[in-house]
């Protein structure tokens, strides 16, 4: 009942990101619409980094509602920890799309800076992109808040694109209402190069936590905090624990660990042991797949596999029969 449990929830959780990325696909178009007329008004360069921001917004939605759904298929026989990394690609390739778009929008200062021209009718422009830039405010605050909740990488790093859109339309409208109060033009590409460079900020944080997710980087700090006080309470001189390994990929966490009991145990006694450590590790790690390899805490051989690999300095293992003679 738990585990049919569990997969309902997972579903639901899947299908709400899909319609949150959808919703996101329809904001950017909304958002490229106003912000293209808002540059087609005013003829403003940094009104276009805004527009050509929304249009990395799009292909970043599309690629995001592609991995969500990807990330949600369940393990099969290729892929049995899960497609949850997806998560990851889908992040480093929007970090990608918005360091081209930096790029881009700077590349459009540099020359406007050096060739401005004249920025015409700014208070409609002005009013149309604000409208537009209401709408990623909301959905970013939504997407954020929905990611950190179910530890979605994916709707995470979408919110805070959005917010970094955000942000850009304030200073693009900032700039250009400077533009009309002081006259001078090349405010205008000022703000495009600041935008360019607060867009850069926002790239390379996600590519690098893309590259982290990708490399199998462990748990965060309180998670590892929480996962030591629940092996601390086990400890004894009876039991031991090493070769604690952990990593995540998109919600779901991965912990892996030897755990030491007196060989005269039973194959009993030592799954209740286990079952009762992971039962209290669920507690704030869930979805969370965990795996233990059970060692006899008088063989000197359980305590040279702690690296990652085996050392066999004890040499092999006696067969089974050499070790019920003994």
């Amino acid at each position: 009942m738990a585990a049919t449990d569990t997969t309902s929830a997972d579903a639901l959780r899947a299908r709400h990101h899909r319609r949150l990325m959808t919703l996101s696909i329809v904001t950017a178009i909304a958002t490229i619409a106003l912000k293209g007329g808002a540059w087609a008004l005013t003829g403003s360069v940094g009104l276009l980094s805004d527009a050509a921001e929304s249009i990395v917004n799009l292909v970043a939605a599309s690629v995001g509602l592609v991995a969500v759904i990807w990330a949600a298929q369940p393990a099969d026989e290729d892929h049995a920890y899960g497609h949850e990394k997806a998560n990851y690609l889908s992040a480093g390739i929007e970090g990608t799309l918005i360091l081209i778009a930096a790029l881009t929008i700077a590349y459009a200062g540099i020359e406007r800076l050096f060739n401005p021209s004249d920025v015409s009718s700014i208070g409609i422009g002005l009013a149309v992109s604000a409208g537009a830039s209401v709408l990623n405010l909301v959905l970013g605050l939504v997407l954020i808040r929905v990611g950190k909740r179910d530890r979605s990488l994916i709707l995470e790093a979408d919110g805070h694109h959005l917010m970094a859109d955000v942000w850009t339309s304030v200073g693009v409208v900032i700039g250009v209402g400077l533009v009309a109060i002081t006259g001078w033009q090349p405010l205008d590409a000022l703000v495009a190069l600041v935008v360019a460079g607060n867009i850069v900020v926002t790239g390379v944080g996600l590519v690098r936590r893309s590259t982290d997710g990708l490399m199998d980087r462990a748990l965060d700090r309180v998670e590892l905090d929480h996962i030591n006080d629940v092996l601390a309470r086990f400890t004894s001189d009876d039991v031991q624990f090493h070769a604690l390994r952990t990593r995540r990929a998109g919600q779901r966490a991965f912990v892996s660990m030897h755990v030491v009991v007196p060989g005269a145990w039973t194959v009993q006694q030592g799954h209740d042991l286990i079952e009762r450590l992971e039962f209290d590790l669920r507690e704030t790690l869930e979805p969370v797949t965990i795996t233990t390899h059970l060692e006899p805490i008088e063989d000197p051989a359980s305590f040279a596999d702690a690296g990652l690999d085996r050392k066999d300095v004890y040499g092999p293992p006696a067969a089974p029969e050499d070790a019920a003679q003994a």
